[in-house]
């Protein structure tokens, strides 16, 4: 980072990249990419997801930026796009599980053996400590949201079957779940669970 950005206040680089100052978004790019990373790395154990994160989260940061109340600190506000976009990436990773567990099978050996698959002992581990870190979240919302939660994000259920286990209507179950992921969002933002 240049030295004479270093010394700017985030209002200050707000101004000078809303007015395309490519060195001020370099700038909040390297003074809050490490703190992100951090947090990031509470909720994922692959480097790649977290890299993947953050990098989303800047880009969305950087197209509202004209939006920002720039009398705020940028760190909280970063924090907030980046757990809600965790949350997608966790959802995205949940459908491609989906995908990839239909698609093994469907073409599992007809003898009832088991198919090689590419996942090692340590993947599961991980895989592992981040359902055991999303259920630990689940279970501190909310009943109202979270019993939704766990069966849309756990249970892995579509939202009409959802709402027919739980007899509720469709359009319920799709705002209980938009919110949940947003308490969710908010709960990864703390960072800790009780």
């Amino acid at each position: 980072m240049e030295t004479s950005y270093k010394n700017l206040s985030d209002s200050e680089l707000v101004t000078l990249a809303r007015e395309g100052d490519q060195l001020a978004f370099r700038a909040i790019y390297e003074k809050y990419e490490k703190p992100l990373r951090s947090r990031l790395s509470n909720f994922f154990r692959w480097k790649a997801d977290i890299d993947d994160v953050v990098t989303e989260s800047f880009q969305k940061f950087f197209a509202k930026i004209d939006s920002f109340d720039s009398s705020r600190d940028i760190l909280p506000w970063l924090y907030t796009i980046a757990s809600r976009t965790a949350i997608d990436h966790l959802d995205d990773i949940r459908r491609e599980d989906e995908k990839r567990e239909g698609f093994s099978k469907k073409d599992a050996p007809e003898d009832g053996s088991q198919p090689l698959t590419e996942v090692n002992p340590e993947d599961e581990i991980i895989s592992s400590e981040e359902h055991e870190r999303l259920i630990a979240y689940i279970a501190e919302m909310d009943p109202k949201y979270g019993t939704i939660m766990h069966k849309y994000m756990i249970e892995e259920l579509e939202y009409d079957e959802i709402a027919r286990r739980e007899g509720l209507p469709l359009n319920t179950v799709r705002t209980r779940i938009r919110r949940g992921k947003a308490k969710l969002a908010e709960m990864m933002l703390r960072g800790e669970v009780k």
